[in-house]
């Protein structure tokens, strides 16, 4: 129990080794998690080993953004002395300690920012470098977490620019049946994001930063229609809950600047999103989700087409990012399913295999596919489950393999 929310957040930094504890406090309870392990009863064992494995995972990141920290020094930076009223630690391993205390959440804003579970990772190190680089200048009148955040949307925005990423239409490839519907939004560069790393309610106790809906891909999606900057306003006023007056010091945008793009964002992120809140909005998983989703991958895993289509929903759309593959209804997605999971088919994939997970506080099935021939399951498509009222599937998002080690899951079964 605590007596305020700034209590327990100050507790949980501490535990977490991201505090005033710094590197040498992290060590030591590295030391003293090694200690408590024992190798019976086995569920003690593993809450032991996976406490210990998080730790060094912390520390491991800790010394390589110190490692990168320490790189861009230059001999005039070297000083034990504050630079201002020092409240950033200049010594690279408290630095790094501190900062790694916020790295989550702004790992989450940097992939709201640009959808991209891969450029988010990039980004939150940018971030980082970004800020050792100009520890002199914090002046903590609002503390290093806001001024992470300023620092981490000017990356964004930056990134944007260089890249000058637009989402387009999916267009009809020849020879396939697409299904009736319109096409999709194409966003080539959407990523998953595995609940697991999201932050945790210690971590980011403020209601509106941890919104589901605001990690759902279908709101994802929409918001990479943004224009840069009237994202970023978007992003800090209505989901983070800044000021504008707040915003506007984080852009360099006056306050009329930061209402005018939000006044423009607002309609436009309405458009790109279902007319009904509940058709994109999905509450925790429920109990008979989670068994239509074993349902899924057990008949996948049995090549049961049929029982497959059952769970469908008729008007089903699946996306493949970044791949140009589409299908609108369930009609013209059981029709290509088909000829995969046909084991007379020339077209033949492979047998399944599947494990579950979680993403953008959604359902998802890891898929495995061992190639005739073969004798090894490899990873084959992450795929990400959207349920309708009626409790069937209305969105399945295929995603590429490389990102299941962030999940959790092997590249190989």
């Amino acid at each position: 129990m605590y007596c305020s929310a700034a209590c327990r957040q100050k507790a949980y930094r501490e535990r977490q080794g991201g505090g005033g504890v710094g590197v040498d406090g992290l060590i030591k309870e590295i030391g003293r998690q090694v200690e408590r392990l024992v190798p019976q009863p086995p569920s003690v064992l593993y809450s032991g080993v996976t406490e210990l494995s998080s730790s060094v995972a912390r520390l491991r990141r800790v010394a390589r953004t110190a490692r990168e920290t320490a790189r861009e020094q230059t001999p005039e930076s070297v000083t034990r002395e504050p630079v201002t009223e020092l409240r950033v630690p200049v010594d690279e391993g408290d630095f790094a300690a501190l900062v790694e205390s916020h790295r989550r959440e702004i790992q989450v804003h940097c992939y709201r920012m640009t959808g991209s579970y891969d450029d988010a990772e990039d980004l939150v190190q940018e971030t980082f470098l970004r800020a050792w680089r100009a520890r002199d200048t914090f002046e903590g009148r609002a503390g290093a977490r806001t001024w992470l955040y300023r620092i981490a949307t000017n990356a964004c925005l930056d990134f944007q620019r260089r890249t000058a990423r637009r989402p387009q239409r999916y267009a009809p490839l020849p020879g396939m049946n697409h299904g009736g519907g319109e096409p999709p939004a194409r966003v080539t560069w959407l990523q998953p994001y595995p609940d697991d790393e999201l932050p945790s309610a210690e971590e980011q106790p403020e209601a509106a930063a941890v919104s589901r809906e605001t990690l759902e891909l279908v709101f994802l999606a929409a918001v990479q229609h943004l224009p840069p900057r009237q994202r970023a306003v978007l992003v800090l006023r209505d989901v983070l809950g800044l000021t504008a007056v707040e915003t506007g010091e984080a852009l360099d945008m006056t306050v009329a600047s930061v209402n005018s793009a939000l006044q423009r964002a607002r309609p436009t992120l309405r458009d790109r999103l279902p007319g009904r809140r509940a058709d994109w909005t999905a509450t925790e998983p429920t109990d008979r989700q989670r068994a239509l989703v074993k349902r899924y991958m057990a008949a996948a895993e049995r090549l049961d087409l049929s029982e497959v289509a059952t769970l469908l929903s008729e008007d089903v759309t699946l996306t493949m990012p970044p791949n140009p593959f589409w299908f609108t209804g369930r009609d013209a997605l059981v029709e290509f399913l088909s000829m995969s999971l046909d084991a007379k088919s020339p077209m033949f994939f492979g047998h399944w295999r599947h494990l579950p997970a979680r993403a953008n506080g959604q359902l998802a099935a890891g898929g495995y596919v061992r190639r005739p021939g073969t004798t090894v399951y490899r990873a084959q498509v992450l795929d990400v489950l959207r349920f309708g009222a009626d409790d069937r599937i209305v969105e399945i998002t295929s995603f590429e393999p490389h990102l299941f080690p962030a999940f959790g899951l092997p590249l190989r079964l």
